[in-house]
């Protein structure tokens, strides 16, 4: 009997959403046009798009992340429809479907049930900006068999591949990662035989994946649309080169941050578990000198686009507990010259010295500079310093909540059906305190191997006198971070839930009414909900989802009322 209750979130009776894809993903276009080659078929941007009222009020926060991706991979962007005639209307209709390429009199593009997914909604916008599927390319065979014997009578034309005068692959190799690739039982008749397998079989698992883009898509999405840059990733490093991506040190400080190559017992965080003695980050040692001695480094200018941004980089205090980690922003005075400084955050030493993730808020609207300031506590104490690497800085919002598990294999390992941890709890920015419920070892499993699921739940906070109950019409959205030491080819998984009343108001009420007590929090928790599928195991293992053999998830709660009947009307003209 588990402590708490909790629900699933179905995506499909066989709990994969992106089979959606493989029953419902219905491509417009008559293939007599050339949609892919033909300018014609492309956009100018921003996109305008509608979200239709009929859309789920989840399936329109998944929109709006899925918005989110294409700005920090891309160049492609939207906005608010305003009367033009090629337009996006967002709908909720039988499956999830797109017309390919940009029609001329505006478009629908379809999330039916169990298609609020940020994968699937990222999918069926490749095909409204001009992309069928991986498997339609001319050379499929080299590297696919399909087994039409296997396909459902009347959906062979599903798997119709396509001249490569009509379907042009930007020259890019075939992708098997691709977010437009079918899963392997896509279509099928008999739910035991698959309609695709892989003529290299390590890839039987990783086709049909709804993480995120791939590698490859990112390429060819960049590619047809002459993208040189993203909207909305400003910077980041890994500290590989010596030039150490432009940043700068103080001329007036007494002490400097040196760049330094991995050691064993001192690895880098980019390559860590991947290569021995190799690597570099950017190391401060606390261990000699006198107290309050302290280094500055500089980014470069930056010139921001949004009065937003979230600094994210990967730290380690091996030092003493007085060591001080202190970020700047160096900001545009009002002259022209970026000198007038802003303290954003600090971190202090701890007994745990290991990697750790920091989120940091900038919310600057002028060229500044961000800035790490190295502070020695006490020298005599220090048997080591600070460590930073892998930092990014995207115009966009920094998660409410960050959890790292550490020694997530040998959890799942240990683990039985009903083994879960709970996270301490977090607080959205309206104030509603909530936590996450992780089984290591759910009870799902497919042909790819064991799952891991996540849940959600609302817990007792110091605010719950003062907060609406029950807490409906907010989005909670789990991510579990894709390591990767470049952003922009992350695959973290993402899923998202909206709170509403169709399930039992018990699970979003005031937990201190309805909710159990736990003394490891002294908070009461509510019932949670999610997903026993939320990642397979296969894809923790050979991604960098468990770089450290940390597990990191990211959390969020937002408030989506201003979204509930917010269509925008559409313009007829005579």
């Amino acid at each position: 009997e588990l402590l708490f209750n909790f629900a699933e979130v179905e995506d499909e009776p066989n709990e994969n959403p992106f089979s959606n894809l493989g029953k419902k993903c219905v491509i417009l276009n008559n293939p007599g046009r050339n949609a892919l080659i033909n300018e014609v078929y492309r956009w100018t941007f921003p996109i305008p798009y509608i979200l239709s009222d009929s859309l789920e009020l989840n399936a329109k926060g998944t929109v709006f992340q899925a918005f989110e991706m294409y700005r920090l991979k891309s160049c492609i962007d939207f906005k608010p429809y305003e009367g033009e005639k090629s337009f996006i209307k967002f709908e909720k209709q039988g499956g999830c479907f797109s017309s390919v390429g940009k029609q001329p009199s505006g478009q629908v593009l379809s999330l039916g049930t169990r298609c609020d997914h940020k994968a699937i909604v990222e999918h069926e916008l490749l095909h409204a900006l001009g992309f069928y599927h991986m498997q339609s390319r001319q050379d499929r065979d080299d590297y696919v068999k399909i087994w039409l014997d296997q396909v459902t009578d009347g959906l062979q034309h599903n798997f119709n591949k396509y001249d490569d005068s009509f379907v042009t692959d930007m020259n890019t190799p075939y992708d098997y990662e691709s977010v437009m690739h079918y899963r392997p039982f896509s279509f099928n008749k008999d739910p035991d035989i698959p309609t695709i397998t892989t003529n290299i079989p390590e890839f039987y698992n990783i086709i049909g994946q709804y993480l995120d883009f791939s590698e490859q898509d990112v390429v060819r999405l960049n590619k047809m649309y002459n993208c040189s840059s993203t909207l909305t990733l400003l910077d980041q490093c890994t500290f590989e080169y010596i030039n150490i991506c432009g940043m700068i040190q103080s001329p007036t400080d007494d002490e400097d941050w040196v760049h330094t190559k991995s050691t064993p017992g001192s690895e880098d965080h980019t390559l860590i578990g991947q290569c021995r003695d190799a690597g570099y980050t950017m190391h401060f040692d606390t261990a000699l000198g006198t107290a309050g001695g302290s280094a500055m480094l500089e980014s470069r200018l930056l010139y921001p686009k949004r009065k937003l941004q979230c600094l994210q980089f990967f730290y380690k205090m091996t030092g003493s507990s007085m060591d001080r980690l202190v970020i700047w922003v160096k900001m545009d005075d009002g002259t022209g010259t970026v000198r007038k400084l802003k303290k954003v955050h600090t971190i202090w030493g701890d007994d745990d010295k290991g990697w750790k993730i920091a989120h940091v808020p900038m919310d600057v609207g002028v060229k500044f500079r961000y800035a790490f300031q190295g502070v020695k506590g006490d020298p005599s104490n220090s048997n080591g310093g600070m460590f930073i690497d892998d930092i990014s800085l995207v115009e966009t919002r920094c998660p409410s909540a960050v959890w790292r598990i550490q020694n997530f294999s040998q959890i799942m390992a240990e683990a039985d059906h009903n083994t879960f941890l709970d996270s301490p709890p977090f607080y959205s920015p309206e104030g509603y305190a909530f936590g996450i419920r992780v089984y290591p070892l759910a009870n799902y499993t497919d042909y790819t191997g064991n799952y891991t699921g996540l849940y959600f739940h609302l817990a007792s906070g110091e605010n719950d006198m003062v907060m609406q109950w029950p807490a409906v019409d907010r989005q909670a959205t789990l991510v579990v971070m894709d390591q990767d030491p470049d952003i922009k080819l992350r695959m973290s998984s993402a899923r998202s839930l909206t709170t509403d009343l169709s399930t039992n108001k018990l699970y979003w009420d005031n937990p201190a009414k309805v909710g159990t007590y736990d003394s490891a929090c002294q908070c009461y928790r509510g019932e949670s909900m999610g997903w026993r599928n939320f990642i397979k195991h296969f894809d923790l293992r050979r991604r960098n989802y468990l770089k450290n053999d940390d597990l990191i998830i990211f959390a969020d709660f937002e408030d989506l009322t201003p979204l509930k009947n917010s269509e925008v009307p559409i313009v007829t003209e005579e």
